[in-house]
């Protein structure tokens, strides 16, 4: 959300965005209705005045004994009642149309944000690590799955429907490897691990921008004011909702949990095996911090190398891409994404989304704080994915595979997967 005093004299460049980002909405009628909100609030308030004083004005004609002129007031304040009341009514259809209409603006991007109506306008900013060229045939993440009997799909899909899967032996031990190694990792960084909810209440998906554009994205708990999360940056950002924040240091958050999508408007785009799954797990770091652009980019840079710092562990190519607007939601000021090479493809697929939001989260969420002046001020959040499990297990296996099928553990896994540095396939 942003200030409306701001939005007035920006208007021009978030319809500009609006645009950019495919949603549909007119700044300018906005606009409008804030006036005629304003124009209907004054007329309500002089109208309870001049009905507050004729009241007085009965009280002392009665201790007078001036019954007629009682009378004729009592008549002309119960006018003022019913068209204070049809006043009060318009006011409270344009504050809720207003509110509506405010959910739906998006943040600005970045000046240096590309351009482009699609991912295919994104923009490749570097690549980290060759893919190896191979010397052999080689197994999509399913084939080997099902070698090692670590990935059932057919099971999942008879017990929870399409887009489900079991993980069994090394399967789970590698699914909660790379957790508990990005965990790790963002600890040794001074990141505070959270447990956390896995339901939201409807606040706090609108408050942290996944409503209302995200809606359809997410499960509802039927007959209750609740949802599955997609992702812990939800609680995370929540956790400090309406309250007083001290971003001196930045604060930095991380979390482990189990996460929900209902992947509307993704049949039959990248469904095959793990990577586009309803229920996945992933490492989520969040961090709220003064409302300082040049802090934030820098957070932003930082957060981004601790999911390159983690490929870079687990021995994977990937390159980094410059999200566009057309491939950015509408909270979103800077996005990077980070694509990881998956062989069976031939092709990078996204594994990490780094974000820098603005106060957009904060102001929606009431998260502020005294700046050095002692001026209340919103904070900044910003997030990124450390690591998202099962996609990541498709390059983790796919690129360390053998001719045979065996696959190699990298070193640094090593130690979460108790000591064990390579998958021999069945004999």
């Amino acid at each position: 959300m942003l200030d409306l005093q701001w939005l007035r004299m920006n208007a021009n460049e978030v319809q500009q965005v609006a645009e950019l980002k495919g949603i549909n909405i007119d700044i300018a009628q906005l606009l409008g209705l804030n006036v005629q909100r304003r124009e209907l609030l004054q007329q309500v308030e002089v109208l309870r005045q001049q009905r507050n004083e004729q009241s007085k004005q009965i009280g002392v004609l009665v201790q007078g004994g001036d019954y007629t002129q009682v009378e004729l007031l009592k008549q002309h304040v119960r006018a003022m009642n019913d068209r204070l009341s049809a006043l009060e009514e318009q006011l409270a259809q344009v504050r809720l149309v207003l509110d509506q209409g405010m959910m739906l603006v998006p943040n600005i991007v970045s000046p240096d944000t590309p351009r482009g109506s699609s991912e295919a306008d994104n923009v490749e900013m570097k690549r980290v690590g060759q893919p190896a060229a191979p010397t052999f045939k080689l197994r999509d993440h399913i084939e080997l799955g099902e070698l090692h009997d670590m990935i059932d799909i057919p099971r999942g899909v008879k017990t929870a429907g399409t887009r489900h899967y079991y993980l069994k032996g090394a399967g789970v031990l590698l699914h909660r490897a790379v957790q508990q190694l990005a965990l790790d990792l963002l600890m040794e960084r001074g990141f505070t691990p959270l447990e956390v909810p896995l339901m939201a209440r409807t606040a706090a998906m609108m408050n942290t921008g996944f409503f209302p554009t995200g809606q359809d994205q997410s499960y509802a708990i039927v007959d209750e004011d609740q949802w599955l999360v997609g992702t812990s940056e939800v609680p995370l950002v929540a956790y400090y909702s309406n309250e007083m924040v001290d971003v001196s240091t930045p604060i930095r958050l991380a979390a482990v949990s189990t996460c929900f999508r209902s992947e509307v408007g993704s049949a039959g785009k990248d469904v095959h095996g793990l990577y586009r799954v309803h229920q996945f797990a992933k490492v989520e770091q969040v961090v709220i911090c003064e409302a300082d652009q040049a802090l934030a980019e820098q957070l932003h840079q930082e957060i981004t190398a601790h999911a390159e710092a983690i490929l870079q562990r687990l021995e994977l190519p990937y390159r980094m891409m410059a999200v566009c607007t057309g491939d950015m939601s509408q909270k979103t000021y800077k996005q990077f994404d980070i694509e990881t090479w998956m062989p069976s493809r031939q092709a990078y697929g996204e594994t990490h989304s780094s974000s820098n939001l603005l106060d957009f989260q904060a102001r929606r969420s009431g998260i502020r704080y005294r700046d050095t002046e002692g001026r209340l001020r919103y904070a900044y959040t910003l997030n990124n994915t450390a690591v998202a499990t099962p996609r990541i297990l498709i390059p983790l296996v796919e690129n360390h595979q053998d001719e045979d099928g065996g696959i190699h553990i990298p070193h640094a896994l090593r130690p979460y997967m108790n000591g064990v540095a390579y998958l021999a396939p069945p004999q």
